[in-house]
């Protein structure tokens, strides 16, 4: 969660000048409910608009979405902070519900054009947004992690970070071509939607990556086994999806990939994606 409350000029520009901010915690990613919108921090101004934009307009069956507030002066990013309106959920572990959504909203954006920000390689200096484009890249290019190495990555000095580097390198070699189309998909869906009863499933944003759409749903149930208490039998009930054993193998790479490069990474996360690592190495 932000550490700070969106400044007094941003909810002013944004219409919420006498709007008490109440922090809501991981399910808005630091975000803060002034009524009845959130203001949430942001770490890229590119994707945070993009996504904004696309949300404005976008129609999912069985899909509560958080829509873009604009501020008085028509901007979706201000000093940092974005604006939505709130919908009513939390997470909770309903993991083949969040499977099955993925497929519902990439049905939708398959559509959508390729952002320009995501055809742009990791720059020094390192920010977040660089981590996940380097990891990304790191699961599909030839030499895993040679984008973040040409670009600078800091060295991985940890023993969970190099036990993360063996695992990439020993699960590329069980890498095959695939020939799916690359699609805008939600590369996060796992950190991002919301249940409230029977209510249909809110988002709160979307993460852009330009992949296939069966790679989405293989991370969002590469974290659910990691991280969220999912029971193994996750993947397969969604075997039927295509390339899936490959989708999954570049999925938990992806996330290794983060673990390793990002800063903030810490040990207790990396039990979870050994194991994950386990029950796709035995699907290959």
């Amino acid at each position: 969660m932000s550490p700070l409350e969106p400044p007094q000029h941003v909810r002013s520009t944004f219409g919420l000048r006498d709007a008490e901010p109440v922090p809501l915690g991981s399910d808005w990613d630091g975000g803060w409910r002034c009524g009845d919108v959130v203001l949430s921090p942001v770490a890229d101004h590119a994707r945070a608009a993009w996504s904004a934009k696309v949300r404005e307009t976008l129609s999912v069956d069985g899909l509560r979405l958080a829509r873009p507030v604009r501020s008085t002066d028509g901007r979706y990013v201000v000093s940092g902070w974005r604006a939505d309106t709130y919908i009513v959920g939390a997470s909770e572990p309903r993991h083949d519900e969040v499977v099955s959504l993925s497929l519902r909203l990439h049905a939708a954006t398959a559509q959508l054009e390729r952002p320009r920000f995501l055809m742009q390689p990791p720059v020094a200096p390192w920010a977040d947004v660089d981590v996940f484009v380097a990891a990304d890249r790191a699961a599909w290019e030839t030499v895993p992690l040679r984008s973040a190495r040409a670009a600078g990555a800091p060295e991985t000095t940890t023993p969970d970070g190099r036990k993360s580097l063996d695992l990439i390198n020993q699960l590329a070699t069980f890498r095959k071509p695939v020939h799916l189309p690359d699609q805008l998909v939600h590369g996060d869906l796992f950190g991002t939607v919301l249940f409230a009863g029977r209510a249909a499933p809110g988002l709160t944003d979307i993460t852009p990556y330009w992949r296939p759409a069966s790679w989405a749903a293989a991370v969002a149930a590469v974290d659910a086994l990691s991280w969220g208490g999912a029971d193994d039998a996750l993947i397969g009930r969604w075997d039927d999806l295509p390339e899936w054993p490959q989708m999954l193998l570049r999925a938990v790479m992806f996330r290794l990939a983060v673990h390793a490069l990002h800063p903030r990474s810490t040990e207790e996360a990396f039990p979870g994606l050994a194991h994950t690592s386990d029950l796709v190495r035995l699907l290959l």
